[in-house]
């Protein structure tokens, strides 16, 4: 999983604002596009999900996989997948969250593996739709609030 895709969005908002928003996971098939359903399966002593099943539609990639959670209190959350799908062999990311002005910086980083063969910029091309669909929707969704 070498390759990555990163993005970053400036949301008017704090970091432990935008943080209870990634960490509302039940909510995102709301605001987060490819998300039809959610389903929280454990949660870590803070309170936060350590283990969520995901259901995806991304039109080239659909499919339901589990990932494991890593929280760093309101600077920055990563996962693994924990369970593969039909589809998704590996997938990797994480959210981390910068003061900036007024606001928090958000950069989202994915790298996603599939079992099908896929041309590493259609791939690339995927993720960064995944990544900038869930950028926009996390920001209307903290400053709609």
């Amino acid at each position: 999983m070498a390759d990555r895709t990163t993005s970053s969005i400036t949301i008017g908002a704090d970091r432990s604002t935008i943080m209870a928003v990634i960490a509302d996971f039940p909510a995102y098939p709301q605001w987060a596009g490819q998300v039809k359903a959610v389903d929280v399966q454990e949660t870590g002593v803070d309170g936060r999900a350590s283990r969520v099943r995901f259901v995806l539609d991304a039109g080239v990639i659909s499919d339901d996989y589990v990932l494991a959670y890593d929280w760093d209190d309101d600077t920055a959350v990563g996962w693994h997948i924990v369970e593969a799908g039909k589809m998704v062999s590996g997938l990797t990311g994480s959210y981390r969250l910068t003061d900036v002005g007024s606001g928090t910086e958000v950069t989202y980083e994915l790298a996603v593996d599939l079992k099908v063969p896929m041309i590493g910029m259609i791939k690339r091309k995927a993720e960064k739709v995944i990544i900038d669909t869930a950028l926009k929707g996390l920001k209307r969704r903290v400053e709609g609030r």
